[in-house]
């Protein structure tokens, strides 16, 4: 587990530029006005994680009605994740590369797991504003309902 406790509702949300699986820079301060869905995973191919991203995917349209851009984002390089993403056909949702520094994002969201050098699995949604509206983190073999994550979204 992480030293740190994972962040809470109402906290501003740590700004952060990322390199997506097509090595393109995604900076959260460039979404305000939108929602914002952090799905941290452990690691990319792994069966579990890959039905976490592929209900990202399935859900693109369900999350623009509902004014959010989703987001899976692990600990693996940009070369992997992209790979994976053309493997699972993963084609519009972009996900994260929370590679080096080595976890920096899942360590300032405070869902790094020191110990196996990953981030929980967890679901953080950011409000318009930019502030936390809902941190869930999951057992790693549990796959996040993505019904539950919607109706946080709409609610």
């Amino acid at each position: 587990m992480s030293d740190k406790q994972p962040i809470k509702s109402g906290d501003a949300a740590a700004d952060f530029t990322l390199k997506d699986n097509r090595n393109n820079d995604v900076r959260l301060s460039d979404l305000k006005g939108r929602k914002v869905l952090l799905s941290f995973h452990p690691l990319a191919w792994t069966d579990v994680c890959a039905k976490q991203m592929q209900a990202l995917e399935d859900n693109k349209q369900v999350f623009a009605s509902l004014n959010t851009v989703a987001f899976g984002i692990s600990v693996d390089p940009v070369p992997t994740k992209n790979a994976w993403a053309k493997k699972l056909g993963v084609k519009e949702t972009k996900l994260l590369s929370d590679f080096w520094p080595h976890g920096a994002i899942a360590k300032k969201y405070g869902v790094f797991r020191d110990t196996e050098g990953f981030s929980e699995r967890a679901n953080i949604i950011i409000h318009e504003d930019q502030s936390l509206l809902c941190v869930k983190v999951y057992d790693i073999p549990q796959l996040p309902d993505i019904n539950e994550i919607i109706a946080l979204l709409a609610g």
